[in-house]
């Protein structure tokens, strides 16, 4: 009778809206003040974590600013001016890649969130001094459309993406110019297959634009695969009924695990780093998490069981990983994105 009524409150569950699944936990009432945060998250995932922190955190202001990473970069780098000392318009950030935390660091821009054994609690990277913690998981894949080509027509790895003449013209892929995401994925298939990657790229006449744009192409028959955040197949499947579909490639998956930092305070919009601590620690909550599920992501939790809709277990993903050599995402990232234009955007 137990299993029967936990089986039922589960199932229960997955039919309410996720504000409604968690109408039941506890409000903060005594985090009050405001937080402005520049995400580079979805807009439908920050409209569902504007309400979930606003039932939460019912005297908090939370304010999300969305923004591509590159876009990100830039309004940072004008904030903070040529000689990285001007204040931010922003308390928070949740970026697409570590490497960017390295940065924001070297400059002294972000302020340490003490959390209780992070080592037990997060199995993806974070900052030993609690300056960045991963918060997301994102994962680079591919994906075609099985309702005008078969599996076996298209590529079942990144290698192949790349190098299958058969592929010319019709592959796309983002920008690691603009993209973090992009730029995390061209720096491991670049640590793995060498610059020559770029060059076949660029030979097979890969189209570098939105993923949006590669999507549509994709549901018309213009590109036969692509490569993707795979957040954005399965959100198309389950709320538009898209038949498109994930690959997950033969010679692994790039999983991009995207982080929370909190600016310092002398250079934040609001000084509000108990209100900061507060957001941080709620979205590595169980609770937190599973908003960041709903939003067709993996959690960064050890032991948690929840996946995004239609997508496999996150430990798998982490034993296909290809590792990001994060350090050399930072420290070579003009000469990774030099290298990349030279043989793609300008071929």
């Amino acid at each position: 009778m137990k299993k029967l009524l936990a089986g039922v409150l589960a199932a229960s569950m997955l039919l309410m809206s996720p504000q409604a699944a968690f109408a039941g936990s506890t409000a903060d009432e005594d985090v009050e003040g405001k937080v402005v945060i520049y995400t580079s998250m979805y807009q439908f995932a920050i409209d569902m974590m504007t309400d979930a922190l606003k039932e939460k955190f019912p005297n908090l202001d939370v304010e999300f600013f969305y923004g591509g990473t590159g876009s990100l970069q830039t309004k940072l780098a004008g904030e903070m001016g040529p000689d990285k000392t001007g204040a931010l318009s922003c308390d928070m950030l949740l970026v697409a890649e570590p490497s960017y935390s390295f940065e924001l660091m070297d400059y002294g821009y972000l302020e340490p969130i003490p959390i209780e054994e992070p080592d037990k609690l997060l199995r993806f990277a974070y900052d030993k001094d609690g300056y960045w913690y991963s918060v997301r998981t994102l994962n680079m894949v591919l994906a075609y459309n099985p309702e005008l080509y078969c599996y076996d027509q298209v590529p079942h790895s990144f290698k192949d993406f790349a190098y299958d003449e058969s592929m010319k013209g019709f592959i796309s892929m983002s920008d690691p110019l603009t993209s973090g995401t992009a730029m995390a994925a061209v720096t491991a298939l670049s640590d793995k297959y060498g610059y020559e990657y770029f060059d076949a790229l660029g030979k097979n006449q890969v189209m570098v634009e939105a993923g949006s744009t590669a999507l549509a192409k994709l549901q018309t028959g213009e590109c036969k695969e692509i490569m993707i955040l795979e957040e954005s197949v399965l959100r198309a499947r389950k709320e538009d009924g898209s038949k498109i579909e994930v690959i997950y490639p033969d010679d692994g998956v790039v999983l991009i695990p995207s982080t929370v930092m909190t600016v310092a305070e002398d250079k934040s919009a609001n000084a509000n780093i108990e209100a900061c601590e507060a957001v941080t620690k709620w979205f590595l909550s169980p609770e937190g998490q599973h908003y960041i599920v709903e939003a067709y992501m993996h959690s960064v939790l050890n032991g948690f069981d929840e996946i995004p809709y239609d997508s496999i277990s996150t430990d798998d993903l982490i034993a296909r990983d290809l590792k990001v050599n994060w350090d050399r995402c930072y420290h070579e990232r003009d000469e990774i994105r030099k290298k990349f234009q030279e043989a793609v955007t300008t071929n």
